[in-house]
Formats: C-alpha cells, sequence, structure tokens
C-alpha cells in the first residue's frame, strides 16, 4: 500500500471498485482506503486487552491467492514485539498458530463471536505455527489518526516493552490504580530514556500522572503533541518509586 500509484478493490460480489488512499502508517503495516460502494457491511473491533492466550481464533485472507480462505488456531501469546519492514519495533502483537500464508497480510483475526482482534501481519519461515497480528486496540488507534490526519506523528521515549504483572504487595503499598505495568527490556543508545536515566529492568507505571498499565497505553500517550514536551515518567525500579523527567523526541521519517 505504501507508494501504491493505484488501488483497487474487489468485493465478494465481484464488483471492483477504485479505492482512495486515506492514509498509510508503514510504522505498524496499517493503511486507511475509502471506497464508493453501496451496501459495505462491517465488522466489529473488539477490546483486545481482554485477549487471554488459549482463546480460539480464526484468521481469514488471500493467502497465494485462494481467496476468502479460513484457519483457525489459537492464541498463543500476547504483548510480542517484533520489527515492522521500516525497522521500528511494534509492541503488543498477538501471537498465533492459526496458519498464515503471503496473502493473509490485512486480513482478519477474529474471536469466536466474530469480533475482529487484530490485523494479521507476518510469519516466521521456516516455522511452523507462529504467526503474528496486530492488536486491534492498536489498529484502532492508528486508524483515528490516519483518518483524522493522513498520518501519524509520533514521539518516543527509546524503550522496548513488555506487559508484566506487578506483585499485589506493591500495588497495594503504593496504592496503584493498574496491577500491570510495562518493564523496560531494552534501551536505545543515546535516547530520551537513556538520557533521562532508565535502566533496563524498570517498570514504567505513569506518564504525566496518566496511569500505565500496557505498551498500548504508552503509545497512546506518545502522539505527536508530546513532541519536545518534558513529561514526567513514573517507574518502579525494584520495589522503589521513583519519578523521572524525560524529553520525548519525534521519530524520524
Amino acid at each position: 500500500m505504501h507508494g501504491a500509484t493505484e488501488i483497487r478493490t474487489n468485493l465478494p460480489d465481484g464488483g471492483e471498485h477504485p479505492a482512495q488512499l486515506i492514509g498509510d502508517d508503514p510504522d505498524t503495516d496499517l493503511a486507511v482506503i475509502r471506497i464508493d460502494a453501496p451496501r459495505l457491511a462491517h465488522v466489529r473491533l473488539a477490546d483486545s486487552e481482554k485477549l487471554r492466550v488459549g482463546q480460539i481464533v480464526v484468521a481469514i485472507g488471500n493467502p497465494l491467492g485462494f481467496q476468502a480462505s479460513v484457519t483457525a488456531g489459537v492464541i498463543s501469546a500476547l504483548g510480542r514485539s517484533m520489527r515492522a519492514q521500516s525497522g521500528r519495533l511494534i509492541d503488543n502483537i498477538i501471537q498465533t498458530d492459526a496458519a498464515l500464508n503471503p496473502g493473509n497480510s490485512g486480513g482478519p483475526l477474529v474471536n469466536s463471536a466474530g469480533e475482529v482482534i487484530g490485523v494479521n501481519t507476518a510469519m516466521i519461515r521456516p516455522a511452523q505455527g507462529i504467526c503474528f497480528a496486530i492488536a486491534s486496540n492498536t489498529a484502532k488507534f492508528v486508524a483515528g489518526w490516519l483518518i483524522k490526519e493522513g498520518k501519524i506523528r509520533r514521539s518516543y521515549i527509546g524503550v522496548a516493552g513488555q506487559n508484566v504483572p506487578i506483585h499485589r504487595r506493591i500495588v497495594r503499598y503504593y496504592d496503584l490504580p493498574r496491577e500491570t505495568g510495562v518493564l523496560v527490556v531494552s534501551i536505545e543508545k543515546s535516547s530520551p530514556a537513556e538520557r533521562a536515566g532508565l535502566r533496563e529492568g524498570d517498570l514504567i507505571i505513569a506518564f504525566n500522572g496518566q496511569p500505565i498499565g500496557s505498551v498500548h497505553d504508552l503509545h497512546k500517550m506518545l502522539v505527536g503533541e508530546q513532541i519536545g514536551v518534558t513529561a514526567t515518567l513514573a517507574l518502579l525500579r525494584q520495589t522503589d518509586k521513583l519519578e523521572l523527567s524525560i524529553l520525548p523526541a519525534e521519530i524520524g521519517p
């Protein structure tokens, strides 16, 4: 989709329609297009934060040109990270063993109620049963900005994170509003996080006073308006609660 000069869509009724690109985001492998066609049905986006490992899922797509193919599986893991073709790390990825092949990318991953919980994006070759989808909450967030602005300006702090639970004793001691946070797995060199003094193993629990319970929560805070604006980052370092000042930077093109 990125850099395409012409977009055409084929619908299940056999109709073919030209499409207009509203915006695309190579960093998450997502795009929004507009088509003018009658009686279009739509699907419901479920809350991907409520997913559980082992939940049954169905992937729909056109693998290797075989239209409207359906494969089934389970959610193998949540909160994975992988790199997009742009090189940016995408967090909060859904891992599934529902078979995906070239042509499945962009198709929906749905739950047993037919609600979309993710957008199929990648597989690992030559491994079997290791496939990935962009979580529906991420897709909803990205689509909203693409419809509004046509692109996404992002700030970043330069950490790779993973959703983890917080020990209940610590939650009670500090009276934390969430029982999960974002574990800092790695820190980019010369990044805002490194300059602010973050360390691997720190657990991010709030950004500018807003609770952070997941990587998705942190991504929602790191929008264009935060570029170059000093923010307060609350974190747990072992059992100590700390606050650091951080200056998010803009993600380059």
